[in-house]
């Protein structure tokens, strides 16, 4: 199975600060909705270690749902599909919304996405939590 590589970085998280946060995460959400998923992963990522305590976790989500969304996008389900459990563990603790996202219409899209055979549901979309 392929593995996303770590891009080579100077990302420092002492440095990344909430307006950094708030921006890396909007890129992320257009990114993932665009199916750019590995730039949506980079994003996310970046948000997940400069993150404390719970908020952590949503952030670490988010990049197992972007890794997951990679591999089915490449054909590879044996990969996406324990990555689809653990967005699921990881993200379930903030339903049904977190940060505007509306999780519980998220999970249940890629849920179908990812159970369903190749190009049967649509991609899953990081919704507003107010849509």
């Amino acid at each position: 199975m392929a593995r996303i590589e770590p891009e080579p970085s100077d990302f420092d998280p002492e440095d990344f600060d909430e307006n950094a946060r708030e921006a890396a995460f909007a890129e992320g959400v257009k990114a993932f909705d665009c199916g750019r998923y590995h730039a949506a992963h980079e994003c996310f990522e970046r948000c997940w270690l400069a993150s404390e305590s719970g908020a952590a976790d949503f952030y670490k989500g988010l990049v197992q749902a972007s890794i997951c969304m990679h591999h089915q996008s490449r054909g590879n389900l044996d990969g996406a599909r324990p990555l689809n459990v653990g967005a699921r563990r990881l993200l379930g603790s903030f339903l049904p919304a977190h940060e505007g996202l509306d999780l519980a219409r998220f999970l249940g899209e890629l849920q179908a996405h990812v159970r369903g055979e190749p190009g049967t549901a649509p991609a899953p979309r990081m919704t507003p939590a107010d849509s």
